[in-house]
């Protein structure tokens, strides 16, 4: 628990020493933060390291297709009411990185910690925590995540049993499934604007049927849980029936159901919903998510979409036609090397606007949107975009890494 830290052994100092000596490496050499080689040198020395990191903080783990990263930066603030947080508020979601973020909170009472869908029930073994908040799962990197119902099935088995309190979105199926062999579980409706990868049962493969907000299925019987905290609007409804104000500085739908779930979390570790609600608004952008920025004597607001349902989400955040909209789509190894998900993405929502493709991938989604009967523009680099685009702010769509590459180009 909180408070009740154990000093470290050589060992582990070493190797939290040797971490940090690299990562300072890394960042000389201009390779980024260096949490990532840190956290793998200091694992290599003492694989238990995580584990002897975290014996002091009552931890809560954050996992999830779409939201992660920003549900992890909400419960931190919300946290903060409480005590000092360490988090991995950058991203840095697998073993090395976690381990990275952890070695640096040695005063901390709280671990925020947004965790990988596949590294989810190992770093829950390692860190045993006391809550888990759950968002949903989605298709993601064809290449490298396992289908979805499969990672649900993983989930399921790999947390079966766990001490921790689940915080679960009732709305999603495929987490209702994941986290019903849990002892404890909260449950939120949270929505789910994205359904097309749970229109079939994960219990038995059935048809589910969706009258309203409800779903069920015919066949076996698996159902929505009853939620007792709930997104209503503007509010996040608790327990007892009072609805708390939501007030973001963060847009769209998305991340009130966020910041739902982080409420749900923050009082598994007895902070009030109106004080964690009101702590979230201070936060104003996610590693520049959400960022307006100015280049070339143009506005642009930056938004981050990996995914089909991501995509979904941010379609509802830009201004109405005719604003501009530039977009970048790589296919690195962090994106998924496979971009077949573009053909799922519902781009006739941009009907009207002056579009813009960029990104190593440009192609491949030149092809999309003309498949998709729209008209647009495929330009060299952002530059040529810019200059190019009609007067408005120019909303940027671009997955993982063509974000990080848009970040460094407009110096953000």
């Amino acid at each position: 628990m909180a408070g009740n830290s154990e000093p470290l052994s050589p060992r582990a100092k070493l190797a939290v020493t040797a971490g940090r000596a690299a990562a300072a490496v890394s960042r000389a050499a201009g390779r980024g933060s260096g949490s990532v080689i840190g956290g793998r040198v200091a694992l290599k020395l003492d694989p238990d390291l995580l584990a002897r990191l975290a014996t002091h903080l009552d931890v809560v783990l954050v996992s999830a297709t779409n939201g992660k990263t920003t549900t992890t930066r909400l419960l931190a603030e919300a946290l903060r009411a409480g005590g000092p947080v360490v988090s991995n508020a950058l991203g840095a979601n697998m073993p090395a990185g976690i381990t990275s973020a952890l070695a640096g909170g040695s005063d901390a009472r709280y671990g925020v910690i947004e965790v990988d869908e596949k590294y989810l029930a190992g770093v829950a073994r390692d860190v045993t925590p006391k809550a888990i908040a759950l968002l949903n799962l989605s298709r993601d990197q064809l290449d490298r995540a396992a289908e979805t119902r499969m990672l649900a099935e993983k989930w399921r088995e790999g947390l079966a049993g766990t001490e921790a309190v689940v915080i679960a979105n009732a709305d999603d199926p495929l987490i209702t499934w994941a986290a019903s062999s849990c002892p404890t579980v909260v449950w939120v409706a949270a929505g789910q604007e994205w359904k097309d990868d749970a229109w079939s049962c994960p219990s038995c493969g059935g048809v589910l049927q969706r009258p309203s907000d409800d779903w069920f299925c015919g066949e076996c019987g698996f159902r929505r849980p009853v939620p007792t905290w709930a997104l209503s609007g503007d509010y996040v409804i608790d327990p007892y029936g009072a609805a708390w104000p939501i007030h973001l500085q963060l847009p769209g739908r998305a991340n009130k159901s966020n910041a739902a779930v982080s409420a749900a979390a923050a009082a598994v570790f007895g902070i009030d919903p109106k004080v964690a609600l009101e702590r979230m608004y201070k936060v104003q952008a996610v590693a520049g998510r959400y960022d307006v920025v100015t280049y070339l004597g143009r506005e642009l607001r930056l938004l981050l979409a990996k995914n089909p349902a991501g995509w979904l989400e941010t379609f509802s955040l830009i201004d109405a036609p005719p604003a501009p909209v530039l977009l970048s789509v790589n296919a690195r190894g962090a994106d998924g090397t496979d971009t077949s998900w573009l053909w799922d993405v519902d781009y006739t929502r941009l009907a009207g606007h002056p579009i813009f493709v960029i990104g190593d991938r440009k192609l491949d989604l030149a092809v999309r949107l003309e498949v998709a009967g729209l008209q647009f523009r495929v330009c060299a680099d952002i530059d040529e975009a810019v200059r190019a685009a009609p007067a408005g702010r120019i909303e940027t769509i671009a997955n993982y890494t063509a974000f990080q590459d848009l970040r460094r180009r407009v110096g953000n």
